[in-house]
């Protein structure tokens, strides 16, 4: 295979000697060929030494990298690269027959060694995004990898790359299966999690149908929860509130803006066996909600928000928009009460996350401790290389 050349400039191929996977297009110096977006190109230091192979992409990154040998990709890459991420899943307990979990992230991009890749597995399907154009345009390999590793456990691949790969002329982007065994129904798809039953729609809902990555944040949940009065803000379809209610709260209240997430929380609610009186669902803005909550009313709130930040540029106006947050939530929340806090936007980092908070808690005037810091489980793995994979990060705090 003749790949494209990309030559970096003097003194900027330090990240990538640390493995780093991410080319940036400030750090290339020339272009040796006319590569199109999600080519394999090889990337190569001033003096002509390789470095790596990845896709190339126009814009701040150039190149997502795949490989740092100095072989081409060989015909069984995308096979080797799943059978490798399926075996960190066995050996995290999280694939095996009889398991009480049947759902979890089969690749995690950069934290696989798959920069742009998403891929989650609910019981049999794989619901996979694209975001990058190379990792688009390898899909149908994608998805042959994946037959070829699960073999007939694999009952349907679904690509659901429309909001997440960039939109670019000439590419595709409408959401489908790629591949569905004869006779696979996906009408109601529940899977299990630690015991727990979910309905999960992966064609209509948010991400790739639910937040894998609150999986062990949910169970810290189910243990403080028994006797509490509990609120859940921003809930979608109700994991936390389920494991809530598991774990013994009196009353669980769950607000979510979306009419569609809400129906299905009241779904996953009756699909446990909880009884109505026990939970309210509610459709309404979680902040309008929080604003006009009596004081003492809750003593553990769950404030897990969409990503305010999905760009540097948004950076300052997503720290306030924290800092808001969290002080209505301390403010209103009972004397002894826990609230359990998160950010899942990436250019968040802990440190600023924790500012944000600690801004929130002094403007309330409360005492405030923190119990936990809490992050992304097993299955969304940090490279060691791109800490930037660490997106997922929260605190439990104790309010007096």
């Amino acid at each position: 295979m003749n790949m494209t050349k990309i030559v970096l400039k003097r003194g900027r191929d330090e990240s990538l000697r640390r493995f780093h996977p991410w080319v940036f297009s400030g750090a290339v110096a020339q272009i040796h060929g006319n590569p199109a977006e999600g080519d394999i190109v090889g990337v190569y230091s001033s003096d002509g030494q390789f470095l790596a192979s990845g896709h190339y992409q126009v814009g701040s990154i150039a190149v997502r990298i795949l490989s740092f040998d100095s072989d081409v990709l060989h015909p069984d890459f995308w096979k080797t690269m799943i059978s490798r991420a399926l075996q960190e899943r066995v050996a995290l307990g999280l694939h095996k027959e009889g398991s009480d979990t049947t759902c979890y992230r089969l690749v995690h991009g950069e934290g696989d060694n798959l920069p742009g890749l998403i891929i989650d597995w609910y019981d049999g399907v794989c619901v996979m995004q694209a975001h990058s154009v190379g990792m688009f345009r390898a899909r149908l390999q994608i998805a042959e990898a994946l037959k070829s590793v699960y073999g007939d456990s694999l009952k349907a691949v679904y690509d659901k790359s429309s909001g997440t790969a960039p939109f670019k002329a000439g590419l595709d982007l409408v959401d489908g299966y790629i591949y569905r065994k004869e006779g696979f129904n996906d009408d109601d798809q529940m899977v299990m999690e630690n015991g727990h039953r979910f309905i999960v729609n992966w064609t209509e809902g948010q991400k790739t149908g639910f937040f894998l990555d609150q999986r062990e944040n949910r169970n810290l949940v189910g243990r403080y929860a028994a006797g509490r009065n509990v609120l859940n803000l921003f809930c979608y379809t109700g994991g936390f509130s389920v494991y809530a209610l598991a774990g013994g709260a009196s009353h669980v209240d769950s607000v979510d803006s979306s009419r569609k997430a809400v129906d299905m929380l009241d779904r996953n609610i009756a699909l446990n066996g909880f009884d109505q009186s026990v939970h309210t669902g509610m459709c309404c803005d979680a902040m309008d909600m929080l604003k006009t909550v009596p004081e003492g009313r809750y003593d553990m709130m769950i404030v897990d928000p969409p990503a305010f930040a999905k760009h540097r540029g948004a950076l300052h106006n997503a720290l306030r928009a924290y800092q808001r947050l969290n002080a209505a939530a301390i403010s209103r929340i009972a004397p002894g009460g826990l609230i359990f806090t998160y950010s899942c936007s990436q250019v968040v980092d802990k440190e600023a996350f924790a500012l944000a908070v600690f801004s929130a808690a002094a403007q309330t005037g409360r005492s405030v401790r923190i119990l936990d810091r809490l992050n992304q489980p097993a299955d969304h793995p940090v490279n060691i290389y791109h800490p930037e994979g660490e997106y997922l990060k929260g605190l439990l705090l104790y309010v007096e």
